[in-house]
């Protein structure tokens, strides 16, 4: 099922562009942010989804995720059994219900962090970030540090990268300190890319090439965004060379064993924050859901905290190019991903009664950290690293929130324009 209307989706990104001035009290905009902005959204969607060695290159990489996935079930099935994925003792009568979430697609994580901390000390991560924190700060009229943070919040998550950039955060100014925490907001985090692709496998194609893209082009989306919210009142000097190097020099691996050891720590304490956020943000909607359960029936339906969500975000998702049949499902979706986490957003997204393109759009959409448990955690990150700026962190946490999630929803719009 398509669009209601022609390029349905040129009205959202009108719509979102119209947002941001909003939220950023109207002030005046540089319409060459803007058009840098739309150009590499557009460029790099086209490229990647529609240019057919790029296409080549994301299929490979799909096909390297599912030999990683296929390997951890190896893995998992020796180690937990039959709850991991191995066989079962017994004659089972609902396979469904067999496996275990904290031991079969969560462990992916370990294997993916340790690949990720292999990577940064082969210099494959630094090479590509700063390719892309180049065009990034040529752009947009970025510092090297903020274009190098940016870039770097596509393949690691909204506090690896600020750690990569700590030395600069004390003297960044708050517009280029609300364009990192809008870029960690906007993206995903490479270690959860392969996660988040096994729970889509069978419900689009290629999923680890979209959630690739998704970061890809969010990125410049929320610099846009950003600086239209907040605009540049100056910029620092570092270029992307001192940036790279002093990154480079913070994130250091002895060796291939010692970045196998520490991925495999660094992963085992996201799994166990992710199994932890999950428990607590699902009682919590459980419990919401309780309490909403007092109130009168609307229309023969029980009040829910997805439901009022669904009708909240129901005519943007119309707006990205989402019919509106399918733009309540949608918006429960999108509201899903904002007060609980994208992870649980994901999983019901496997069920949901949209069409193909639906299910592409809402892939986008969906792919980034915008949403109250991140948020905390990226607060407790950067108070980490540079504690005297700890009341203009908190100021500009809520609103980085909305600019993340108009940069996803963007890249949402883009997408169902492309495909």
């Amino acid at each position: 099922m398509s669009s209601d209307i022609p390029f349905q989706g040129v009205l959202g990104i009108i719509a979102i562009l119209l947002l941001a001035w909003l939220c950023g009290g109207m002030q005046r905009q540089s319409w060459k942010v803007i058009a840098a902005g739309l150009g590499l959204q557009f460029l790099f969607a086209l490229l990647l989804l529609k240019v057919g060695p790029f296409q080549q290159v994301l299929l490979l990489l799909n096909r390297g995720i599912s030999a990683l996935i296929r390997a951890t079930e190896t893995a998992t099935a020796y180690v937990f059994g039959f709850v991991g994925g191995g066989p079962a003792p017994y004659a089972v009568t609902e396979p469904g219900n067999i496996g275990s979430l904290a031991f079969t697609a969560l462990p992916v994580l370990l294997l993916l962090s340790v690949l990720s901390a292999l990577l940064w000390h082969w210099r494959v991560i630094p090479v590509v970030v700063n390719a892309f924190s180049k065009v990034l700060q040529k752009s947009f009229g970025l510092s090297g540090e903020v274009g190098f943070g940016a870039a770097a919040n596509i393949f690691f998550g909204m506090v690896e990268s600020p750690l990569l950039i700590r030395a600069y955060l004390h003297s960044m100014t708050q517009a280029e300190l609300f364009i990192l925490m809008t870029c960690g907001m906007a993206t995903v985090a490479g270690t959860v890319m392969g996660l988040y692709a096994t729970l889509l496998t069978g419900v689009i194609d290629t999923p680890l090439s979209h959630i690739l893209v998704a970061s890809v082009i969010s990125a410049p989306a929320a610099i846009m965004l950003a600086m239209m919210m907040k605009p540049l009142d100056e910029v620092l000097s570092v270029s992307v060379t001192d940036a790279t190097a002093r990154a480079e020099h913070d994130l250091h691996y002895d060796g291939n064993m010692d970045a196998i050891m520490r991925g495999t720590a660094d992963g085992m304490k996201l799994l166990v924050n992710i199994v932890a956020t999950l428990v607590v943000f699902v009682g919590l909607a459980a419990l919401a859901d309780e309490v909403l359960s007092l109130l009168p029936a609307v229309y023969g339906q029980a009040i829910t905290v997805q439901g009022i969500f669904g009708v909240v975000f129901a005519p943007l998702m119309w707006l990205i190019g989402i019919p509106w049949e399918e733009a309540f499902t949608a918006g429960q979706l999108m509201g899903t991903k904002t007060i609980l986490n994208e992870f649980i957003a994901f999983v019901n997204l496997q069920a949901a009664p949209l069409s193909e393109h639906s299910r592409i759009i809402m892939t986008y959409a969906l792919c980034g950290f915008a949403n109250l448990g991140s948020l905390g955690i990226m607060i407790a990150g950067l108070v980490t690293f540079c504690p005297e700026r700890r009341k203009e962190i908190l100021a500009l946490s809520p609103m980085s929130i909305v600019s993340g999630t108009l940069a996803t929803t963007m890249t949402g719009a883009i997408v169902g324009l492309i495909l």
